[in-house]
């Protein structure tokens, strides 16, 4: 990458100015360096002779000026240097490195963005985690969006990745669930059965009792009632976590492990990890019950893991979890949950350190809420069932890839506007259009050119020094950033940048097509602008990959 070769270019240089010029430096530090905001200031500036001046004990524009002089462009790297102040270094590159860019571009096709940062280290990503007892909201689906694109940048980042979703299936919520179905059941079974008073009340749950009817007749209605809460419960249970496989699938979302709550207490990996922390001298008692000092790894007080009663509680079970989770050699470990568990971060995080391992080594993403709009007023219920609308009916109505797109707009730490209608409008309001219309709209164009026989598309071949407008420089320049993006989205942990760099790149080829145009009586501009086009549609398509989103060739 440009930085990459900008970064030792300026190392270079400060070796020898420290040399040749006397500069007072103990060691060659890495300098920062970040895109302007304002194109006239460069393609990359530094600010490294403001952060010498205080070791060096000279101005900063004068180390400044030293090091530009000392800079080795012999490879005709960079066009132009200017100083600026209070010390600022910008740096114009010349055209020769942005032509290599679509060199690079053609040669490493769907590879061209990926970096390598991860070193194969494994990380596991646990995200949505649903409680099996009802269909998904809208939050569950941007939680799907965010922890997956997060998984697709790790993996195009060198990393190991393992999607994995835990289920909620242990306790009294599962209990209820079993005795709401049984209810349902008797119920349409001709039978006045009472419905349990904090039961659940949804119409899914007359569903799920109308096809065990359907598949099963009567079968189970004279069995006791405890044993009919657990026939319900399991079979119910089955139901509702294939329904929200399916439901995932449908927003491309599929994952590779599914962990059982329930096995952890059937395997006695709970009682085994409260004795690894009673060894380690972190567990005691009080009031009958059983206690973590939590507050020993900054925690604001000590959290109790065994009821007075001998019942585990669900942070115990999270803890031989976690405890799982590192067994299976995950150097990284990512949960996204959601807003309601802001204040469950700290004491998981002193449990790990408690347990020996680096607290810093598991990560957790709050995602909050999403707001549903419909031209521009709130949504609060289905039309269909009059109860809150699932994250099913939401892609059924809008798509995949509009569902992911918009989820993925915002940052994990602000809440998400989603305008149904927007999402199904066919216009430069909206943002997945938008991007995807850029992609069809040259691949029209290169059918044409294919259908016309019109040269060959050849970075290799086409003479891109003809590429010297302000459109197509800035096109090239918006090409070359999706590395960075990638890897700033990935340490950030931050997938929405994706969405803002395809819109900016989507707008910055709007702008070119616009300006120049494409196919003219001039063979030679025609084959590079085709190439500048080959190379946008490219990038377009790994970004929107890197989404799960569509690139569709025509619309």
């Amino acid at each position: 990458m440009a930085k990459d070769i900008l970064i030792k270019l300026i190392q270079n240089a400060l070796s020898r100015a420290q040399k040749e010029s006397g500069l007072p430096l103990k060691e060659i530090p890495e300098p920062e360096l970040e895109r302007p905001r304002e194109k006239n200031h460069g393609d990359w500036s530094t600010n490294v002779a403001m952060v010498l001046a205080r070791t060096c004990k000279m101005p900063p524009m004068e180390i400044a000026h030293i090091v530009t002089a000392a800079l080795d462009n012999k490879e005709h790297f960079i066009e132009k240097v200017e100083v600026v102040k209070p010390g600022f270094i910008n740096f114009f590159l010349a055209n020769n490195w942005l032509y290599q860019v679509l060199r690079d571009i053609e040669t490493e096709g769907d590879k061209f963005g990926r970096v390598s940062i991860g070193n194969g280290e494994k990380v596991q990503i646990e995200f949505v985690s649903a409680n099996p007892v009802g269909p998904m909201h809208i939050g569950h689906g941007r939680w799907a969006a965010v922890g997956d694109v997060l998984a697709n940048l790790f993996e195009a980042s060198d990393y190991m990745v393992t999607r994995e979703f835990y289920i909620n299936d242990y306790g009294s919520q599962m209990s209820m669930f079993g005795q709401s179905v049984a209810a349902r059941y008797r119920q349409k079974l001709g039978e006045d059965a009472p419905f349990p008073e904090n039961g659940y009340q949804g119409d899914y749950i007359k569903e799920i009792a109308g096809e065990i009817i359907e598949n099963e007749g009567d079968k189970y209605l004279n069995l006791p009632s405890k044993k009919q809460e657990e026939v319900f419960k399991q079979i119910a249970y089955k139901q509702v976590l294939e329904h929200i496989d399916n439901v995932l699938l449908k927003m491309g979302v599929k994952f590779d492990e599914w962990f059982s709550e329930s096995e952890l207490h059937q395997s006695g990996a709970i009682r085994q990890v409260i004795g690894k922390l009673e060894k380690k001298g972190f567990v005691y008692k009080k009031d009958g019950a059983t206690w973590l000092k939590t507050t020993a790894f900054g925690d604001d007080k000590d959290r109790v893991l065994i009821r007075e009663g001998g019942e585990p509680t669900y942070f115990a079970a999270d803890i031989a979890y976690h405890e799982n989770k590192y067994q299976r050699g995950f150097g990284k470990i990512i949960n996204i949950w959601g807003a309601d568990h802001h204040g469950y971060i700290k004491r998981m995080q002193a449990a790990v350190e408690a347990l020996g391992y680096d607290p810093d080594s598991l990560e957790i993403i709050i995602g909050q809420l999403v707001n549903l709009l419909r031209g521009g007023e709130p949504v609060r219920m289905s039309k269909r069932t009059g109860e809150m609308v699932t994250l099913e009916e939401l892609i059924d109505e809008v798509g995949k890839d509009a569902t992911r797109y918009l989820f993925l707009t915002r940052s994990t730490d602000s809440s998400v506007d989603f305008d149904i209608e927007i999402a199904k409008t066919q216009s430069n309001e909206n943002p997945v259009y938008y991007v995807q219309y850029a992609h069809a709209r040259i691949c029209s164009i290169l059918r044409f050119v294919q259908e016309k026989e019109i040269g060959k598309i050849s970075a290799g071949k086409a003479d891109l020094n003809l590429l010297d407008s302000e459109w197509e420089l800035d096109l090239i320049r918006k090409l070359d950033q999706f590395s960075e993006i990638v890897e700033r989205a990935v340490t950030q942990r931050a997938p929405y940048l994706l969405t803002k760099y395809a819109e900016s790149l989507a707008s910055v080829f709007h702008v070119f097509y616009t300006q120049c145009r494409v196919i003219s009586d001039d063979n030679q501009m025609t084959e590079a602008r085709l190439v500048l086009c080959k190379s946008t549609r490219q990038i377009l398509k790994n970004v929107l990959g890197l989404l799960g989103v569509e690139a569709p060739e025509s619309m």
